[in-house]
C-alpha cells in the first residue's frame, strides 16, 4: 500500500508518520524497537476500506528526529502530540509492537476516554531485554551488503527498512546506542497500568518468540477482564512473520468492537 508520509514538529522533534488515509474508522499503530511505521504497510492494506491505519516512526526511528532522551514519559508525549495531530475527537484502536505495546498500554492507562480497544503484540508487562549486541550495528558501512552481512540473518527482515544511504555508505536509520538507552527505560513492570484500563483487548503472541513466555502472557489475560489471547506462528514481530492470520485476528477483534465515527482529521 502507498500510504501517504507526512510530518509534524513536537518540541525539538520532527516526528514522521504513515497514514493509510480513507474513511475508515482509525487504528493507530506503534512499531517496536528498530523498526519504523513502514512495518505496517501489509496489515493497513489488509484493514481497507473498513479501517484507517496511521503509523508513527516514534522518536529516534525510522524518520523522525534522533532525541536527546528515550524516557517513559517522551514516548507518551510523543503520542498525545501525535494524537492531536490528528485531531482525534472520539477513542480509537492503539496496536503496539513491542516497545509500541508498551507505549499503547501506558497511554490507554493515561487517557482511558481517548482509546476503545487495544491490540498488543508479543510484549509482556514485565519488560525489558539485554539489546547491547546492536552496538555492533552503529556506523557507516560501505554498501547495503556489508551492513546486512554485519547485522545477520536473524533480525536483518525486521530492519530492511530502516536502511539508509548517503554519501559516505549505507547505515542504520536509528542510533544503536539511543536503543540501547530506550530500552533500559523500558525495563519495569507495567500490571497497575494494565489492569487499570478496561477497554477490550487482544494480546498476539508469537509461538517462536524469545521476547515472552506463554506464562507471562496467559497471566496478563487472565488477571485482566475482556481480553483475549491468541497464539500464532512468528516470533517476536508476529504481523510480519505471519500477517495473513495476524491481520485476519485483529480483523475480527475490530469487528467485535463496533461501528465508530469517523475521527476529524
Amino acid at each position: 500500500m502507498d500510504m501517504q508520509r507526512s510530518s509534524f514538529r513536537h518540541g525539538d522533534l520532527t516526528l514522521s508518520w504513515l497514514d493509510a488515509g480513507g474513511a475508515g474508522s482509525l487504528l493507530i499503530a506503534l512499531h517496536a524497537h528498530w523498526m519504523e511505521a513502514a512495518t505496517f504497510r501489509r496489515l493497513a492494506e489488509d484493514l481497507a476500506p473498513e479501517w484507517r491505519v496511521a503509523a508513527l516512526d516514534q522518536r529516534g526511528h525510522g524518520d523522525s528526529s534522533h532525541a536527546a532522551a528515550y524516557t517513559r514519559q517522551d514516548y507518551l508525549c510523543d503520542l498525545e502530540a501525535f494524537f492531536a495531530q490528528l485531531q482525534v475527537c472520539t477513542p480509537v484502536v492503539l496496536l503496539g509492537n513491542s516497545l509500541g505495546g508498551i507505549n499503547a498500554l501506558q497511554f490507554a492507562a493515561k487517557h482511558p476516554d481517548l482509546v476503545r480497544g487495544l491490540v498488543i503484540e508479543d510484549i509482556s508487562v514485565e519488560a525489558g531485554s539485554d539489546v547491547s549486541f546492536v552496538r555492533a550495528w552503529s556506523g557507516t558501512f560501505p554498501t547495503s551488503e556489508a551492513l546486512a552481512q554485519q547485522i545477520g540473518t536473524r533480525f536483518l527482515p525486521y530492519l530492511e527498512d530502516s536502511f539508509r544511504s548517503g554519501p559516505d555508505g549505507w547505515r542504520l536509520a536509528f542510533d544503536p546506542e539511543d536503543m540501547v538507552r530506550s530500552e533500559e527505560a523500558l525495563k519495569g513492570e507495567y500490571w497497575h497500568e494494565w489492569l487499570s484500563t478496561s477497554c477490550p483487548a487482544l494480546v498476539i503472541r508469537g509461538r517462536s518468540s524469545r521476547v515472552t513466555t506463554q506464562e507471562k502472557i496467559e497471566e496478563m489475560v487472565r488477571r485482566r477482564p475482556k481480553t483475549l489471547l491468541r497464539e500464532l506462528e512468528g516470533g517476536h514481530v508476529v504481523h510480519q512473520d505471519c500477517p495473513e492470520t495476524f491481520a485476519a485476528e485483529v480483523r475480527c477483534f475490530l469487528q467485535s468492537l463496533g461501528s465508530s465515527s469517523t475521527p476529524s482529521r
